[in-house]
């Protein structure tokens, strides 16, 4: 492992140049990789391996006909690559539970009826384990229980395998039956194309991931970028003046340069008036958003979070209420902005963006 310097704290992380494709392909040489779902993470994770040159299968119920779909128009074949779950897991001896948290609790019974001693059983999210009170999957004492966690959607775990990148993915151990339980978790994390990867604990890792989801990366976002939208709005801005100076001046430029060289690079490479700005309002965000924080980690920690997930994700009516509320969001006025600006870019980045979006989900590999 490599060590690494992360802002004072020397960490220890496996990059590509410690763990390589090839030992990755010898590790798992004799091994079947069975992914189950083919949703969110599957088809990313599924496509990078085969794109490797691992052996998979996948498991996908037929009930949830576009997902069965997706999975032949991607070239995974029916009886052959393409499965029911429960043949999957009999037929594969690296088990990916790639189905959404609450639908793992539902498949659970037949999952480890197949399971066979010597198997891996793998997780992208430390959910169902550490809050398996709630989940009832408890894996048997005679398979090895690793995870890969991609910190990225699968469309972006798949995006950027295809443009060399890869993605930082945390890894981590919770039973090792066979002795090689860590060998076969590098190698898939590498397999999937991770950037680097870095140990962490199932508990660490989903206490974290649902943090951040919750948090800055998705709910606090969306939240504050309404609310500014809206003072702009309220105050006599137009539409496209408010969605540009909220999301569109965010996402085509400036994150870019935090992204390139950190949150100071970007504050250097804006006008002196936006940094003396930033620089003084940046501690009234950070008080009025920490204890919003501290009750947040509390909720996820408490189990309180994963109690609401399985309450209401697992409701046969989910789809249609999801629907809903996605719909709430697309048709609200700032969003219809935002699809108005985004009609109005420059039509060879367009295409570009749509022909890397029809890769990411048609190719095979």
């Amino acid at each position: 492992m490599a060590k690494i310097n992360f802002g004072g704290t020397v960490e220890e992380v496996v990059t590509r140049k410690e763990f390589s494709l090839a030992r990755a392909r010898k590790a798992l040489r004799n091994e079947t990789i069975a992914i189950l779902g083919y949703g969110v993470q599957g088809p990313a994770q599924a496509l990078n391996l085969k794109d490797n040159g691992f052996k998979v299968i996948i498991g996908q119920s037929q009930k949830f006909k576009k997902d069965w779909d997706r999975a032949r128009k991607d070239g995974w074949v029916p009886g052959k690559t393409l499965f029911d779950i429960d043949e999957a897991v009999r037929r594969g001896t690296v088990i990916q539970m790639l189905v959404s948290d609450a639908a793992q609790k539902q498949i659970w019974p037949g999952v480890k009826k197949n399971l066979k001693p010597g198997d891996a059983l793998y997780f992208s999210h430390g959910f169902s384990i550490v809050y398996r009170d709630q989940t009832k999957v408890i894996p048997p004492k005679d398979v090895d229980v690793i995870m890969v966690a991609p910190k990225g959607s699968g469309t972006s775990v798949r995006r950027n395998f295809l443009s060399g990148a890869g993605i930082n993915s945390s890894f981590a151990v919770f039973q090792d039956a066979t002795g090689k339980a860590r060998e076969r978790c590098l190698a898939l994390g590498i397999g999937i194309g991770s950037g680097y990867l870095f140990p962490t604990t199932f508990e660490r890792e989903v206490i974290s991931d649902l943090t951040g989801e919750r948090g800055i990366l998705m709910g606090a976002l969306a939240g504050v970028m309404e609310a500014q939208y809206d003072v702009l709005r309220a105050n006599g801005h137009s539409p496209s003046e408010a969605f540009n100076e909220t999301v569109e001046e965010l996402t085509q430029s400036l994150i870019r340069l935090v992204d390139e060289n950190g949150m100071d690079w970007m504050f250097s490479n804006c006008s002196a008036t936006a940094q003396r700005g930033a620089l003084d309002w940046k501690p009234a965000f950070k008080k009025a958003t920490l204890p919003v924080f501290k009750d947040l980690y509390k909720s996820v920690k408490t189990g309180k979070e994963t109690k609401r997930v399985l309450s209401v994700c697992g409701k046969a009516n989910y789809q249609d209420r999801l629907g809903k509320e996605l719909a709430e969001i697309r048709n609200s006025e700032m969003w219809q902005a935002g699809q108005a600006v985004r009609n109005l870019r420059p039509r060879e980045k367009a295409r570009a963006i749509s022909k890397q979006t029809k890769g990411v989900a048609g190719r095979a590999g």
